[in-house]
């Protein structure tokens, strides 16, 4: 009985070595495959082989599709599962703020010269810096080329990560970076102000002028890099990102959507004012707005501009934008948000993904299913609160989510 237990131990044992290097040998062909593509952008041969040689797959990372195992979905982000005040916090802000503002004095020149150049404020330009690592302090836990390696093997966006990989390969091959200062996200994003290497090529500056874009080690070509990606796209100069104002007490935050855009002119003629008596010149009201209620009728307000967006597209968070703009603005003023986040709570992610679901079912949100409580998820919401009776708050609350999963 012994016997036959230790053997089928040894069995097991050795099909699942064998499993393992199947798929090492399955993973060993994927990346060889990929020398013609790589070849065709420029990548040597020598770097080719010498980076992927002895590659092997991560498959602990987040958001990877693996056969017999269920799929992992990507890492909550912070930006998405915690309520405003936990992720926009005072402490953070005000410690960022500081260091920006000792930044801005170290770097005047060269910030001065992108910003003319590119209407970005320095402040803007800082503040992604400080959000992403730290002003660099923070050092990224993962290997570039591994994790783009692995995401475009058997990760939810294969295609996508096929070409990052090809594409940092070919930065070592140029010579730019070493693979060993290539550290990065989960997702692939790297060097101090986050870039995956496609946004590199797209966006890159070398504003120091020796000749490499080098986002690793040269914070003069990160900040024109970043900068220059919000000017791809779209950055309007001159423009805030956003203002804060006081909502009227019926405020219907079922408009608070980027569909629902209008002079802020015409916010202010419908009774939203600005924090703090704020004066806006007839320039400032002439520009378009959306309105924004990160806690639903809860905590502050803002009417939103095209460069809130812009913002947002270098990181599609709600709560990234309205960090990096205020601690933007917190290096020129000690003035927090007028109003004070409420103490409200986030559902979790599967129990907002089963809010989206009843909503999608009710015909009133046509987003994807997430998990996360954005601008179209509490438009939607405020729209059932209506259709149910309920009091119109467009916040995600236990009380809503066993209404909606009664109504099925």
């Amino acid at each position: 009985m012994m016997r036959r237990a230790l053997i089928a131990a040894v069995i097991v044992v050795t099909c699942g070595a064998s499993s393992a290097r199947a798929a090492d040998a399955a993973f060993t062909q994927f990346i060889a495959s990929l020398w013609p593509e790589a070849q065709a952008e420029g990548v040597s041969r020598a770097t080719f082989d010498e980076q992927t040689r002895g590659l092997e797959p991560d498959y602990k990372l987040p958001d990877l599709i693996l056969p017999g195992r269920p799929a992992t979905g990507a890492p909550s982000q912070a930006e998405f599962v915690q309520v405003p005040a936990d992720y926009v916090k005072e402490a953070s802000i005000a410690r960022l703020a500081g260091e920006g503002q000792r930044l801005l004095q170290k770097y005047r020149g060269p910030l001065s010269e992108i910003e003319k150049k590119s209407g970005v404020p320095a402040t803007v330009m800082l503040a992604i810096w400080g959000r992403e690592t730290d002003y660099g302090r923070y050092t990224l836990p993962y290997d570039l080329v591994r994790v783009l390696a692995t995401q475009a093997y058997v990760g939810r966006r294969k295609d996508q990560y096929r070409t990052e990989f090809i594409l940092a390969l070919k930065i070592i091959s140029e010579g730019v970076v070493t693979r060993k200062d290539m550290r990065s996200s989960w997702a692939g994003a790297t060097g101090l102000t986050q870039f995956l290497p496609s946004e590199y090529y797209k966006h890159g500056v070398d504003f120091d002028g020796d000749g490499r874009i080098d986002i690793w080690h040269s914070v003069p070509d990160a900040l024109a890099s970043a900068a220059q990606q919000l000017v791809n796209k779209g950055w309007q100069s001159g423009v805030r990102w956003a203002y804060e104002v006081q909502a009227p007490a019926k405020v219907d935050c079922t408009s608070g959507v980027p569909e629902v855009t209008k002079p802020i002119g015409q916010w202010l003629r419908e009774g939203f004012v600005p924090v703090r008596g704020q004066r806006l010149s007839a320039a400032e009201q002439a520009q378009p707005a959306s309105l924004l209620q990160p806690e639903g009728i809860y905590g502050p307000s803002f009417l939103t501009t095209k460069n809130y967006f812009v913002i947002k597209e270098y990181n599609f968070s709600d709560l990234y934008v309205l960090f990096v703009g205020h601690l933007a603005d917190r290096m020129t003023s000690p003035l927090p948000f007028a109003t004070p986040w409420s103490a409200s709570k986030q559902l979790r992610t599967r129990d907002v993904e089963t809010m989206q679901r009843g909503l999608t079912r009710a015909g009133l949100y046509k987003d994807k299913i997430d998990g996360k409580a954005g601008m179209q998820t509490r438009a939607a919401l405020g729209a059932y609160q209506k259709s149910a009776g309920l009091k119109v708050d467009c916040w995600p609350s236990e009380e809503v989510l066993r209404s909606i999963q009664a109504a099925r």
